[in-house]
């Protein structure tokens, strides 16, 4: 599946909330806002699931990544984009988190944790 975004990215954010880790099994997830008008779905066609209330991820129908994320009554007029699908997300860093309220109790500690380039050798 590919898209293009033509506008005006409205921000970029990294957000905490439990759906997002649940539908995207990660800790957190970078989301790109623009206005919904600014998303062009150029090949295939993404799936929707109903997330919540409000709430509708669209994901790739072949591999299941996720990919967009609407919901009118908190973020009118926006489509969140998953920003690590991006080609060029190596140049456009988040600028905000968003519901931290909902973050996991130890995810303070991660920065002093031991880091490696690579998993680490035996």
């Amino acid at each position: 599946m590919r898209y293009a975004i033509e506008g005006e990215m409205v921000y970029h954010a990294v957000c905490h909330c439990e759906d997002c880790r649940r539908s995207a099994g990660a800790l957190m997830v970078p989301w790109m806002a623009f206005p919904k008008d600014a998303l062009k779905v150029q090949s295939g066609a993404p799936t929707v699931y109903r997330s919540s209330e409000n709430g509708e991820r669209h994901f790739c129908a072949t591999c299941g990544t996720g990919l967009f994320y609407y919901n009118e009554t908190t973020l009118p007029g926006i489509v969140d984009i998953q920003s690590a699908t991006l080609d060029d997300i190596a140049e456009r860093a988040p600028q905000i988190h968003v519901q931290v309220a909902d973050s996991l109790p130890w995810e303070g500690a991660l920065d002093s944790m031991p880091r490696f380039d690579r998993y680490p050798g035996p």
